[in-house]
């Protein structure tokens, strides 16, 4: 800093007012700093800087990098933290790596509050983990009063599914679940409330393991080996949706003109050209705001009770779903 206050002529304290983005520096002279700093490779220390604050300004955030909308809603969470003057430490969940470990790294580093995207510990524990700092769920249903909470309307957004596939004209659709989906439950029961509300019987999937493509590629094993193949197929997330896209591919089936296909999460695999899957958004920029909002909230009056923000998903209609094929019955090939 010494440095830098030397070349453009000022003083140190200047340069640190500066950096700290605080008033009494023109922002001429603001402008001639940041250049003299990048000139000479200098960036402040954040680190030694939240030493010395009684506020660290970090929000950690915990996530998983197999979940299909994990990257979404962090790249979300940056923005929404900017621009309430927080920055983010990141936890990434591997196979090495669970999340009891990733959380005790996250307070290592003086964070003030935890965002846990999609989290699998235990009840009791995220009780606990609330009483030291704010904590915010983002996914997960949970019982009242544990932390505060967003998450999409699963049961809706898995309706608005089955709605449309209806409308189009099915009336076989067969579902995928994957119990250890964090929102498994509610996407569950909406899948069977629609089928239900139209007249419909459930053909429900369920699927060892996780909510991968492999977990989509087993389910459409099953549907194969059936007499007759479903004209729809609804999965309650997009690397589903992916691995049983691929694998009915290969069984020498067409999507949509055989077999129509939605997911859950509006992921970017979903959006990509070759892929072009129907799928239910859940809005990662609302998502991280409300997140980030709550964290805030909970940081400047700790008093404040957990409270919990539903999402209302929608429907993103691409070309993996049509009209039903006009054959009453399709054999796998």
């Amino acid at each position: 800093m010494m440095d830098v206050a030397t070349r453009v002529g000022v003083s140190r304290q200047l340069v640190g007012l500066a950096f700290r983005n605080e008033a009494g520096v023109s922002s001429s002279t603001r402008e001639r700093i940041f250049e003299a700093a990048s000139e000479l490779g200098y960036s402040p220390d954040i680190a030694a800087r939240s030493l010395r604050r009684r506020s660290s300004n970090y929000i950690g955030v915990l996530f998983n990098p197999a979940h299909s909308s994990a990257d979404d809603i962090v790249e979300a969470l940056y923005a929404a933290a900017h621009a309430r003057g927080y920055n983010l430490i990141l936890g990434a969940l591997t196979a090495t790596r669970d999340e009891r470990d990733a959380i005790t790294e996250l307070l290592g580093f003086r964070t003030e509050s935890v965002i846990l995207i999609s989290p699998e510990t235990p009840v009791n524990e995220l009780r606990k983990l609330a009483k030291r700092l704010p904590v915010i769920s983002i996914g997960r249903p949970l019982p009242q009063g544990v932390c505060s909470a967003v998450r999409s309307d699963g049961q809706r957004g898995i309706a608005a599914a089955v709605d449309h596939l209806v409308e189009l004209g099915h009336r076989d659709i067969a579902y995928v679940l994957t119990r250890s989906l964090p929102e498994f439950a509610a996407r569950h029961q909406g899948y069977v409330t629609a089928m239900d509300r139209h007249g419909l019987p459930s053909r429900v999937r369920e699927v060892d393991g996780d909510f991968t493509e492999e977990s989509g590629a087993s389910a459409a094993e099953s549907l194969l080996a059936e007499p007759v193949m479903p004209t729809a197929v609804v999965c309650s997330n997009d690397h589903a949706a992916m691995g049983l896209i691929n694998r009915l591919l290969r069984a020498g089936l067409r999507v949509p003109e055989d077999v129509s296909v939605t997911g859950y999460d509006d992921s970017r695999i979903a959006r990509l050209s070759f892929v072009d899957l129907t799928s239910v958004r859940q809005d990662p920029e609302e998502m991280s705001t409300a997140a980030v909002e709550a964290a805030v909230q909970m940081m400047s009056d700790q008093e404040s009770a957990p409270q919990e923000r539903m999402i209302v998903p929608t429907l993103v209609i691409r070309g993996s779903t049509g009209r039903p094929r006009s054959e009453a019955q399709l054999h796998p090939r």
